[in-house]
C-alpha cells in the first residue's frame, strides 16, 4: 500500500477546466461582435443624423458653415461605421466623439 490515495478526478478536473476556457473565449467572441454591431450601428445612426441636420440647414438661411459642420461630423461618423465593421472599436469610439464633437460645434456656430 502507498501513501497516495487513487482517485480518478484528475480527468475531470482537466475536462471541467477546459469547458471553462470554451466558455471565457466564446463570450469573448461575444462580447468582440456586440462591440462591433454597436459602434456601426452607432456611427449609421449619427451618420443619418448629421445628413439630415445638414439638408435641414441648407434650405434655411444659415450661415455655410453650419451645415459644412452638420456634413463633416457625418463623413466622420461614416468612417467609424466603416472603422466598427471591420473590428477596429477603439477608434471608431474616438472618431464617433470626433463627428458629434464637430456637429455640436456647427449647431453653436447657428
Amino acid at each position: 500500500m502507498s501513501g497516495r490515495a487513487v482517485s480518478d478526478t484528475d480527468p475531470e478536473i482537466a475536462d471541467s477546466e477546459t469547458a471553462v476556457e470554451q466558455d471565457d473565449a466564446e463570450d469573448l467572441w461575444e462580447d468582440a461582435r456586440r462591440a462591433r454591431w454597436t459602434a456601426t450601428g452607432t456611427g449609421a445612426a449619427l451618420t443619418l443624423a448629421g445628413l439630415a441636420a445638414a439638408l435641414l440647414r441648407l434650405t434655411r438661411s444659415a450661415p455655410a458653415l453650419v451645415p459644412a459642420a452638420y456634413a463633416g461630423g457625418a463623413v466622420v461618423c461614416a468612417a467609424a461605421a466603416v472603422l466598427g465593421s471591420r473590428g477596429r472599436t477603439r477608434r471608431a469610439l474616438w472618431l464617433l466623439i470626433a463627428g458629434v464633437m464637430i456637429m455640436a460645434l456647427g449647431d453653436q456656430a447657428d
